[in-house]
C-alpha cells in the first residue's frame, strides 16, 4: 500500500489511514463495574470491532491485535515501528534478554542464540533425556504408592530441572529446587503487586532474595569453572562472556541466568500442566498419539508434538505481547499514532473461530493432519513471530516431548479435584492445585 510505504514519513502529519473502530467506553465501564478479567474485555473488543480493535485501559488509546495480517505486521515485519518498552516481570528478570531493548537487546540475543538452535541444542539433549528419566522415576514412584501428588508441581520440578541441569550441568538438587520455589511465587503474584515499582518490589524482596543467592552461588561455581557431570552449561557462556564483554556485569549475568530459568520452566511447566488437563477431558488423544506408531519411531513423536502444539494454541506461552509505537503507521488500513499501545493476543488469534473450526475444542488433529490448521503467517504464533520471537521454541518442544514419550504409555492421573478457571499472569496457568494418584 502506498499510505503504508510513507507512514511516519512527516511527524507533523497524522498517518493516513481509516479511523479504528473502538469498543464504545461504556462497554468499558461494565467491565470494570463486573470487576472481569482482561481477557474477557479483549474478547468483547474483538467481537464487537474485529481484529484490529481500539479501547481506552487509561488516559491513552491501546489498540487490540489479533489479526493475522496485523499480528504479521507488527510483529514480524515492522518491529522498529512497533517496539517492545518492557516486560511484565521485569521485577524478577531484570535486564535479561526478555526484557531488554534496542542494541542491548541484540548484542544479548546474539550471544545466546547460537545455544538454542541446531548443533547448540545437542549439547542439552542428555541432560534434557536425564531430567526426564528423573521424573519418569518418581512418577512410577507414584502408581506404585498411589500416593496423593500434584500434577502442576511435579511438570514444574521437572521443567526446573531440565533448565538447571542446562544453565549449570548439574541435576537440582532439594535444596535449590525449595529455594527456587520463590521465582514461581513471584510470577503468580505479580498480577497483584502495586503499581509503583519500589513498592512491588518491596513486596517480595524476600522471595528476590532466595533468589538472589540462588544465582549468586550458581555464578560463582561457573566462574570458578565448577563444571557439572555433562560438562559447562548456559550459565558458563554468560560467564566467559563477563570476561571480554564489559556490559556483562555482575547483575546482568545474574538477570540473564534468572531469565533463563523464568522462561525456561515456567512456560512448559504450565504448558505441560494444560495438556494433562486436557488428556483427561479427551482420554481418547492420549491413545491416538500412542497408537500413531512404536516408541522412538517418527510417528509417534510427531503425534506426541500435535499434542504439545495444540495446548499452545488453547493456552500459548505468552496470552499477550504488548508493544509501543515508535512513530505513526498504517496498520491494515488503519491509522495507529505514534505513542499509541499496542497489545498482541495470540489467545484470541488462536481462539478465532475464522481461523479455527471449533476453536474451544482440543483436537490435536489440526497439527498432524495436512491441512488441519491456517497456513497464514501469523495466525498460530505461542512463542511470537518476528525477531523477538523466544529463543527457546525448540527447547521447550524437545524437553516436553521427551517427557511425554515417558509419561504416555504410564498410568494416567486420576484428578481429586481440577481448576475451574485459568489465571492470566505472566503465562496462562490452570487457577489452583491439582492433586492426582496414578493406578496401574
Amino acid at each position: 500500500m502506498a499510505t503504508e510505504a510513507h507512514a511516519g514519513s512527516d511527524p507533523g502529519r497524522p498517518p493516513v489511514g481509516r479511523p479504528l473502530p473502538e469498543l464504545h467506553p461504556e462497554a468499558v465501564a461494565g467491565w470494570r463495574a463486573q470487576g472481569g478479567e482482561l481477557i474477557d474485555l479483549f474478547a468483547l473488543a474483538r467481537r464487537q470491532a474485529g481484529g484490529i480493535a481500539a479501547l481506552r485501559l487509561g488516559p491513552r488509546r491501546t489498540v487490540l491485535v489479533t489479526a493475522p495480517q496485523a499480528v504479521q505486521h507488527v510483529l514480524a515485519l515492522h518491529p522498529d515501528r512497533h517496539v517492545k518498552r518492557s516486560h511484565r516481570a521485569r521485577l524478577l528478570i531484570g535486564d535479561g534478554v526478555l526484557a531488554a531493548t534496542g542494541e542491548a537487546w541484540r548484542r544479548q540475543r546474539r550471544l545466546l542464540q547460537a545455544q538454542f538452535t541446531g548443533r547448540g541444542l545437542r549439547r542439552y539433549e542428555q541432560r534434557i533425556a536425564a531430567a526426564a528419566e528423573t521424573a519418569a522415576a518418581r512418577w512410577a514412584g507414584y502408581a506404585r504408592s498411589g500416593e496423593v501428588f500434584d500434577v502442576g508441581e511435579e511438570m514444574r520440578r521437572f521443567a526446573l530441572d531440565t533448565i538447571w541441569r542446562s544453565l549449570t550441568g548439574h541435576a537440582l538438587d532439594a535444596a535449590t529446587e525449595a529455594e527456587l520455589a520463590a521465582v514461581a511465587a513471584v510470577v503468580a503474584v505479580r498480577p497483584r503487586l502495586p503499581e509503583d515499582g519500589a513498592a512491588a518490589e518491596g513486596a517480595v524482596a524476600e522471595d528476590l532474595a532466595r533468589i538472589d543467592a540462588v544465582a549468586g552461588r550458581a555464578i560463582a561455581a561457573a566462574r570458578e569453572g565448577a563444571a557439572g557431570p555433562d560438562g559447562p552449561g548456559l550459565l558458563h557462556v554468560l560467564t566467559e562472556a563477563a570476561t571480554t564483554r564489559p556490559e556483562y556485569t555482575e547483575r546482568l549475568v545474574r538477570d540473564e541466568l534468572v531469565t533463563l530459568m523464568v522462561a525456561g520452566h515456567e512456560t512448559t511447566a504450565t504448558t505441560l500442566t494444560w495438556l494433562h488437563l486436557l488428556l483427561d477431558r479427551r482420554p481418547g488423544e492420549r491413545e491416538r498419539a500412542l497408537a500413531a506408531g512404536p516408541e522412538g519411531s517418527p510417528e509417534r513423536r510427531q503425534a506426541v508434538q500435535a499434542l504439545v502444539h495444540e495446548t499452545l494454541r488453547l493456552y500459548p506461552s505468552a496470552w499477550i505481547m504488548p508493544r509501543h509505537a515508535a512513530r505513526d503507521d498504517v496498520l491494515a488500513g488503519y491509522a495507529i499514532e505514534a505513542g499509541t499501545d499496542i497489545v498482541v493476543c495470540p489467545y484470541l488469534t488462536h481462539r478465532d473461530p475464522e481461523l479455527w473450526p471449533e476453536p474451544e475444542r482440543f483436537d490435536p488433529a489440526r497439527f498432524r493432519t495436512p491441512g488441519g490448521r491456517p497456513t497464514d503467517a501469523g495466525s498460530y504464533y505461542p512463542f511470537g513471530v518476528g525477531p523477538r520471537a523466544c529463543l527457546g521454541l525448540q527447547f521447550a518442544l524437545r524437553e516436553s516431548v521427551a517427557l511425554l514419550e515417558h509419561l504416555l504409555p504410564a498410568p494416567a492421573p486420576r484428578y481429586r479435584s481440577v481448576p475451574t478457571r485459568a489465571a492470566y499472569s505472566i503465562t496462562v496457568r490452570p487457577d489452583g492445585p491439582t492433586p492426582a494418584t496414578l493406578h496401574a
